[in-house]
């Protein structure tokens, strides 16, 4: 099943969403939320962007590298996450999100990150990741935080998006997917 994407302004998007019950059988919903994010050309899609505000999120980040990138990338779901540490050099890039399409910004991250969760299979994993790969978990990471990506933008940044982000919440935005926007 696909599902549509929450568009921004829905308040399950700033909400923190809730610890899954371990043992909790998420293979369908996992299978969905791929199929979703393929169908959306995403790298990334957190459940509340499914309008479900549970603590999981999957990743495709090979989707974002060239054959020649050191970076393999991987994909993989991850239920229940805790970011442990964040660290090494800071640096900006450009990201987008299924939620808040047609707006893109450079954000800045750490390069490197541990995080612990459960599989799929609920085994318990502690892992680092860096590059891209650190990037998108930290991207979707933020959206089980109640954090959109726009929300690390500042000043004059801010207040250049407000009127497109307005637009958005009423539908009035193109996609190639669909989308359930708040004030439609």
């Amino acid at each position: 099943m696909i599902y549509p994407i929450v568009a921004y302004g829905n308040p399950i998007l700033k909400k923190e969403a809730e610890e899954i019950k371990e043992g909790e059988d998420l293979s369908e919903l996992i299978k969905d939320m791929f199929s979703t994010m393929e169908n959306a050309n995403g790298v990334g899609l957190a459940a509340p962007q499914i309008n479900k505000g549970i603590r999981l999120f999957v990743i495709d980040s090979s989707l974002m590298l060239d054959e020649e990138d050191e970076e393999k990338g991987i994909r993989k779901a991850f239920i229940n996450p805790i970011i442990l540490d964040e660290y090494g050099d800071v640096f900006g890039f450009e990201e987008g999100c299924l939620s808040i399409p047609e707006i893109r910004a450079d954000i800045f991250r750490p390069e490197k990150l541990t995080i612990e969760y459960f599989d799929e299979n609920w085994n318990l994993k502690e892992e680092e990741f860096s590059g891209l790969t650190a990037r998108v978990i930290q991207h979707e990471y933020d959206h089980l935080e109640g954090i959109l990506f726009i929300d690390y933008l500042k000043g004059l940044k801010k207040r250049m998006v407000q009127s497109k982000l307005i637009d958005i919440s009423k539908g009035k935005v193109s996609t190639d997917y669909r989308m359930t926007y708040p004030l439609r």
